[in-house]
């Protein structure tokens, strides 16, 4: 199965020729200029995921810009203030900045943070689950799931089953709510094995193949929102944010377990305002209204990858779209998290 796609592709020029981080391809605040939204939202509520660094900190940063109520996860407030600080000194927005104490690998402190959201908002236009891990050594969440697949996917399956009802009621036909999953081109590694989706089985454990899995899963569930909630209003993208070297995410990788040509990826890496402005397009690109159930990448909708693509394009692999795997791993996920299945 092949995923839905559209003739819609404002920034492809820019995406060609490519020369590294900084160069002529938009960043997230560009794209906020582009679609006219300079203090525009300002009737409107967003929750990003992992704001006080990195992708998650340029996110934040380009939706306050539009005026809208941001709202931002964190483990501990202490440690997204810096983060406020910097992206209020440069907002055209003084709206407040409002902190979600969260920590995704912890089921408990998910639940917390959405009641915490809740009291404080009963409207919600758009939700990014930005937060992420990647090629950690093994270990277990607080909940007993493997680390990567339990921060990057279960942790965010509850967040949004926790906020669906409240992104469906704020959903008005000019404008559908939207929730933007950040995945990775690493997703082409491996697919969830939903029958060992916390690596039980002797000798499974792989990094990276741990991080793909994770990855595919918030492509699925992406798939799976827009397919259950899309004539609802609610729509859902995955995205690839692209090769980014100044970022956190690498601070944990089990050394040697990553094998690709950086020197090659030069050419292609982003700055990390680039990064954000794929999850930027997809929450707030008006060409994108009514759709969903697309994987984007460079701020237009991917293509299949081609035999022999190495990983890091903005292309999807086959298993990206897999209604069954979808399927399968949305009710594995509903019981894992403890929530009815729908």
């Amino acid at each position: 199965m092949g995923a839905p796609t559209i003739s819609y592709s404002p920034y492809a020029d820019a995406h060609k020729n490519t020369t590294g981080a900084g160069d002529g391809r938009p960043t997230a605040m560009k794209i906020i200029e582009d679609e006219g939204l300079i203090n525009k939202w300002t009737d409107k509520v967003v929750l990003v995921t992992g704001a006080n660094v990195g992708l998650g900190t340029e996110t934040a940063r380009a939706l306050h810009a539009t005026g809208a109520r941001v709202f931002v996860t964190a483990r501990t407030k202490e440690k997204v203030q810096p983060a406020i600080k910097d992206i209020m000194s440069t907002s055209p927005s003084k709206t407040p900045i409002e902190v979600v104490e969260m920590d995704l690998a912890d089921l408990s402190s998910v639940r917390a943070g959405a009641a915490s959201f809740l009291s404080r908002s009963s409207q919600l236009n758009v939700l990014i689950t930005n937060a992420g891990i990647m090629g950690v050594a093994y270990g277990k969440t607080a909940d007993g799931f493997e680390r990567q697949i339990g921060t990057n996917h279960f942790g965010h399956f509850l967040l949004f089953q926790l906020l669906k009802e409240t992104l469906l009621k704020s959903a008005t036909p000019e404008l559908p709510s939207r929730v933007v999953t950040v995945s990775s081109a690493g997703h082409s590694i491996a697919p969830p094995d939903l029958d060992n989706l916390n690596f039980e089985k002797p000798d499974t454990y792989q990094p990276f193949g741990a991080y793909g899995a994770s990855k595919t899963a918030n492509i699925w569930m992406a798939n799976a929102i827009d397919r259950r909630y899309g004539s609802k209003g609610l729509h859902a993208f995955a995205i690839h944010p692209g090769v980014i070297f100044d970022t956190t995410l690498f601070r944990d990788v089990v050394p040697g377990s990553l094998q690709v040509d950086v020197e090659g990826w030069k050419k292609i890496a982003k700055s990390v305002a680039q990064g954000a402005a794929t999850s930027i397009w997809a929450a707030t690109a008006k060409g994108l209204e009514g759709k969903g159930g697309m994987y984007l990448a460079d701020c237009q909708v991917g293509a299949p990858m081609t035999e022999g693509e190495e990983m890091g394009g903005p292309n999807y692999a086959p298993h990206a779209y897999n209604e069954e795997g979808e399927e399968g791993l949305w009710k594995a996920s509903c019981k894992a998290v403890g929530v009815p299945e729908d």
